[in-house]
């Protein structure tokens, strides 16, 4: 069966990363990609404690560590019919120091290779800068999904910017919902709800928002803040629930454990939907000012949310302008000053929300699976001629 398919997709792709059931950012990325790009297969990168079942369309498997995986995949591949392969970096999900197992994948390709960038280390170690400037020789196009990531490559990295192509990370099609109408369905108080979702894990500040709601309580006694995710697989296998006991402590030594709540589990795309239009207010606390890009923030713009984000990299590209309110830190101060606002005026809320959803139109996953399209397109149809190194095609021409 896996061979007919193959077979039957002469126009196809193949996506190189995580995947569902794989509970990551990245796995829920590429499967949402996917399902807009056409026809395609997935080959899995399949970490030591990865799920034992995948989706029909997963047609190969490589085991994260095992550094013959790659090399065997990328031959089926070079012998396949299909036209493009999509790989999804970020360090983490490939073998090697600093992954650098993606370099003897992609150097083994014969098939144009479509690289998007996840992360971008701002003071990338020697091999971190290795690894990403060696995968943007070997790739017919690279992606990153905001300006800001592609000002950090030309300036930390080198590259040049006709080498880059920005496409928004993908959202769904959500509707503009008034949130005290879906509060009920998911057994919530209905009262002013702040939100925060994604894998939990340290360098998400979600300290200081706990931090900030004595402050927030004192100004709206009723208001409440739910934390909604499970932990980051790789730390509960490290560590356990640790840092999510952490978090817990906080809120009771605080006082406020009443008042915020988590949500330990990995929810599917439609509750996701839920929480989010359930929410008056959306939260990214995130301390890290290089943070290139935040799939949570982009899913929450979709929802029409006001949201309230520390001044990361990602955050003031997207709110600029009047969607959302930017605090210059994650001081509880600073943070709680702005979510008391927030709660206190309707009106403001309803116009950042709406400034934010209007803006999140370009980001749908219909459209971002159009601009990908053309990427595949370009790359697919290019005359072939040797890679000679951080080379794009931009507007359907080839320029070195």
């Amino acid at each position: 069966m896996a061979a007919a398919r193959r077979g039957a997709m002469s126009s196809g792709n193949v996506f190189v990363a995580t995947y569902p059931p794989r509970r990551c950012g990245i796995a829920t990325f590429t499967r949402d990609l996917a399902g807009v790009t056409g026809d395609h297969e997935i080959a899995v990168l399949h970490p030591p404690d990865g799920p034992v079942l995948y989706p029909v369309e997963v047609e190969h498997r490589i085991r994260r560590d095992v550094r013959a995986d790659y090399l065997r995949v990328a031959m089926t591949l070079n012998r396949s019919n299909a036209r493009v392969v999509s790989i999804q970096h970020e360090y983490g999900i490939w073998g090697g120091d600093d992954g650098e197992y993606v370099l003897e994948f992609v150097g083994a390709l014969s098939k144009p290779v479509v690289a998007t960038l996840h992360t971008v280390p701002r003071d990338p170690s020697q091999g971190q800068r290795r690894v990403l400037t060696r995968l943007i020789d070997a790739s017919s196009a690279t992606v990153v999904m905001s300006q800001s990531a592609a000002a950090l490559l030309q300036r930390v990295y080198g590259v040049h910017p006709d080498v880059i192509d920005v496409v928004p990370h993908g959202v769904p099609h959500l509707p503009l919902l008034a949130p005290d109408r879906v509060k009920p369905k998911l057994g919530m108080e209905v009262a002013p709800m702040i939100l925060s979702f994604g894998l939990i894990g340290p360098g998400k500040g979600y300290e200081s928002v706990i931090e900030a709601m004595p402050a927030v309580i004192g100004a709206c006694p009723t208001a409440y803040y739910v934390i909604l995710g499970a932990t980051h697989p790789e730390l509960l296998r490290r560590e356990g629930e640790v840092y999510r006991s952490k978090l817990t402590r906080l809120a009771e030594a605080l006082g406020v454990a009443n008042r915020v709540l988590f949500v330990d589990r990995f929810v599917t795309r439609s509750e996701l939907a839920t929480w989010l239009t359930a929410a008056d207010i959306f939260v990214t606390p995130y301390p890290n000012p290089d943070q290139i890009v935040s799939g949570t923030l982009a899913y929450a713009m979709s929802a029409g949310k006001a949201i309230v984000s520390t001044r990361y990299a990602y955050a003031v590209e997207m709110l600029e302008g009047g969607r959302g309110r930017l605090v210059e830190s994650s001081l509880p101060g600073a943070l709680g000053d702005s979510l008391i606002e927030l709660i206190r005026d309707h009106e403001l809320r309803r116009r950042l929300g709406q400034r934010a959803y209007e803006f999140s139109r370009t980001m749908i996953w219909p459209e971002v699976g159009a601009r990908y399209r053309g990427i595949f397109e370009r790359v697919g149809t290019a005359e072939a001629r040797p890679r000679s190194g951080r080379e794009v095609l931009i507007a359907g021409h080839v320029r070195a």
